[in-house]
């Protein structure tokens, strides 16, 4: 396949907005190997390895490890992070979709890079970085048994398997090469999940995921007397991630980590706070033109649908989530389904609809009860994809919203069951 075809730094926006970025049509045994080089490579040496959610979230749970492990700094100069931000060409790098919560696959490798292939030098750290989405974080445990010293640290965070036997045989080999394992995250977990996790020996620490993020489970887990300024990069990174919205350094927090390599992203908090210096902040301006861009379209083709008493908006395409869930709710919707390019799907609630994590479950995903995503099994072959494309994700949307029935129809057949016989 010619390489621009896949390649979409030179698509219009319309034709952006409803294909996936490049790290979708990489083979998986292609990603595998390069995971596999990225990971043997940062943990050479490492005493502490941190399997962690790209996102602002679990970075900054590495942020916080490494300061409490006296990791050493590696701050980049403005003029190394400008040039990694663009591509060969001299312009920046394509916008990509914001993920979360089981929401892109090839997330680790897609997020952001116009040239996936292209292999970073890692920079030596005692407290390694191992990126790994919720879809593949058994496979990040299996690569750190394998790669890790005997006796290595290792910590999970901001990620949650939906069934124990997911990650069964991979914490067993976790726990067999580390000292010790612990696992912070604050998503919904199963009691028998989180049982059979801690069952096996590890330390599982879960957030309230209505109060905390998972820097916050962090913080108050390790013991360490941290600068005020973590405590602050917790409190700014809830206020993104539980879609608080209180401090407008949050997205800043947000769009940035998803823009920039991860290692970066975790020096420049860890220097800087919350309070990203200039050229970090025109870097998120110049990308914001473009994301925008992207929401616009994908407002655009937002419909409302009447289900059981809850009015649902649905779109499609390649946005961030969050402010096109935003506008949808603007526009009386209780509930929001944005589906993805890459045949996932991000589902977004409100006070009036918090079942979002029911709903993701009934489609191969999960979350939180106003946050969650999901990818259905519906995708046998590419012929499946390109009818998804061409369609602006038809099939993706008749199965999720059939979720949405059953959800409501569940929680209806509930609230009878437990109304009292009356007198008559």
């Amino acid at each position: 396949m010619y390489d621009e075809l896949i390649r979409s730094d030179d698509l219009s926006l319309a034709r952006k907005s409803v294909l996936p970025g490049t790290g979708f049509f990489l083979p998986d045994e292609l990603e595998e190997d390069l995971e596999e080089q990225q990971t043997e490579a940062a943990l050479e040496g490492a005493e502490v390895a941190v399997i962690a959610d790209p996102d602002a979230d679990g970075l900054a749970c590495v942020a916080l490890i490494r300061e409490a492990y006296g990791d050493v700094q590696n701050v980049p100069e403005p003029e190394e992070a400008e040039a990694d931000a663009d591509d060969t060409d001299g312009q920046p790098d394509p916008v990509a979709d914001a993920t979360d919560d089981a929401d892109e696959e090839n997330v680790v490798i897609a997020a952001g890079d116009d040239d996936p292939l292209e292999e970073p030098e890692p920079t030596p750290h005692d407290v390694a970085l191992v990126p790994a989405s919720p879809h593949d974080v058994e496979d990040a445990m299996a690569r750190v048994a394998e790669y890790g010293d005997e006796g290595i640290d290792i910590f999970i965070c901001d990620l949650a398997p939906d069934r124990y036997e997911y990650v069964e045989d991979e914490l067993a080999a976790a726990l067999e090469t580390a000292d010790r394992v612990s696992w912070y995250d604050h998503h919904q977990w199963g009691d028998d999940v989180a049982r059979a996790v801690r069952d096996a020996g590890a330390d599982l620490v879960i957030g309230d995921s209505d109060e905390e993020c998972s820097a916050d489970v962090v913080f108050r887990s390790l013991e360490y007397d941290f600068d005020p300024m973590y405590e602050e990069l917790a409190a700014v990174t809830r206020d993104h991630d539980l879609w608080l919205r209180e401090d407008p350094r949050s997205d800043d927090l947000a769009d940035y980590a998803y823009w920039t390599d991860p290692a970066e992203y975790v020096e420049v908090v860890r220097e800087y706070g919350v309070d990203l210096p200039e050229w970090v902040t025109d870097y998120i301006a110049e990308r914001r033109v473009e994301k925008e861009a992207l929401i616009d379209q994908a407002v655009g083709r937002a419909e409302l649908r009447e289900i059981g008493g809850y009015t649902v908006g649905i779109t499609y395409g390649r946005c961030s989530q969050n402010e096109v869930a935003e506008a949808m709710r603007e526009q009386g919707a209780d509930a929001s389904v944005i589906v993805k390019p890459a045949g996932s799907a991000s589902i977004r609630g409100t006070d009036e609809f918090e079942r979002c994590h029911e709903v993701a479950g009934k489609v191969n995903g999960g979350g939180h009860p106003k946050a969650a995503g999901c990818k259905p099994d519906i995708y046998d072959d590419m012929l499946d994809y390109a009818n998804h494309w061409t369609t602006r994700g038809a099939v993706t949307k008749r199965v999720i919203l059939d979720a949405f029935r059953d959800v409501i129809a569940d929680a209806a057949e509930e609230t009878d069951g437990d109304a009292e016989p009356s007198d008559d």
